[in-house]
């Protein structure tokens, strides 16, 4: 047989094949075998009925869900099931479009990607799914591979140093301590308020410390061994991050709270259901909770008005009344 009758990509078919089913078929979308050809042969493959079942039983052999449906005299083909359906590609590319460490550059690529797992019809569905109008999305370009090298650090039990950078009243990236190097034992990876930290130790000042992924710059693996496995091994992410507000450190203190019995979800919420509630009257109850007292912290109680108070330790209501003293003086209240 000539050349010209194979077609010119006639080796390529099986893999032309998959592409048309995948790309051009869904529940709703069907090809006739006479279709199938004729894009076959738009990429140079030259086909017949026969050949074709034979194909497609291969492919069926190997997985492909490749189903048929009678209508009359006609036979319809299309792809059935695949690796991710529809319902769960559109909450990963919520989850990507929503995310406000990803870049808008990044977050239309990994969509596209995403696009790419459904048919042409379905990729469309996908796209009108992810409109979230205002939102402002993070402006580092390079976070998407600093996560990775981070995890390829933690993976392979290295440190790593970095710049940690401020926006300055131009901006742009200015180093922080004129581009001092922060060299860390990276641990773990959390998600908090909508960001990326880091999680790691710092041996110079023995203690676990965090930092925003989406702040870092020249982020490089080092040949040191990581440091820290003692502190780690009693560490509690899920504490940690409760213990904090808006990730900002501060002194770790029991805190005692009042509230209103519609308040009790607002507190479950932040600090998980093993808080214990105590009865004051019929309209009030109290918990201790440690968290990290912080102006961030007492920033969270004045949001929630009157229905939460600290009551607990005198300290830190104290220091709750001096922060009210000074917006009130600060807004010639």
């Amino acid at each position: 047989m000539s050349k010209e009758r194979k077609g010119d990509n006639q080796k390529l078919k099986m893999l032309y094949l998959v592409k048309i089913f995948s790309e051009e078929t869904d529940d709703n979308h069907f090809l006739t075998m006479p279709e199938i050809i004729a894009k076959l042969s738009a990429y140079g493959v030259n086909a017949d009925r026969k050949t074709i079942y034979q194909d497609i039983a291969e492919l069926r052999k190997f997985g492909f869900d490749i189903l048929t449906q009678q209508e009359g005299r006609n036979y319809y083909y299309f792809l059935g099931s695949r690796e991710f359906e529809l319902p769960e590609l559109k909450l990963l590319v919520d989850a990507v479009q929503s995310s406000r460490f990803i870049t808008d550059k990044k977050s239309a690529q990994l969509i596209k990607k995403l696009e790419s797992l459904v048919s042409r019809y379905e990729g469309r569905k996908l796209h009108r799914q992810v409109i979230i109008a205002g939102r402002v999305k993070a402006m580092n370009e390079t976070i998407y591979y600093i996560v990775d090298k981070i995890h390829e650090a933690i993976s392979d039990d290295k440190q790593i140093r970095f710049r940690y950078f401020d926006w300055n009243l131009k901006k742009e990236m200015e180093p922080r301590y004129d581009g001092k190097w922060y060299q860390l034992s990276p641990w773990a990876l959390m998600w908090d308020d909508e960001k990326y930290y880091l999680v790691a130790y710092d041996s110079k000042h023995k203690d676990i410390i965090h930092y925003r992924v989406d702040k870092m710059m020249n982020l490089e693996i080092l040949e040191d061994a990581r440091e820290g496995k003692e502190a780690f091994r009693e560490f509690n992410i899920a504490r940690y991050t409760n213990t904090l507000f808006g990730m900002y450190a501060g002194d770790e203190t029991k805190v005692t709270l009042e509230a209103t019995n519609n308040m009790i979800g607002v507190l479950i919420d932040r600090f998980g259901k093993d808080i214990i509630i105590a009865p004051v009257d019929e309209e009030h109850f109290r918990t201790t909770v440690t968290v990290a007292v912080s102006s961030h912290f007492f920033g969270w109680i004045m949001s929630l008005g009157g229905d939460i108070r600290i009551v607990g330790p005198d300290k830190v209501v104290g220091q709750m009344a001096d922060l009210l003293q000074q917006l009130s003086e600060q807004y010639n209240v």
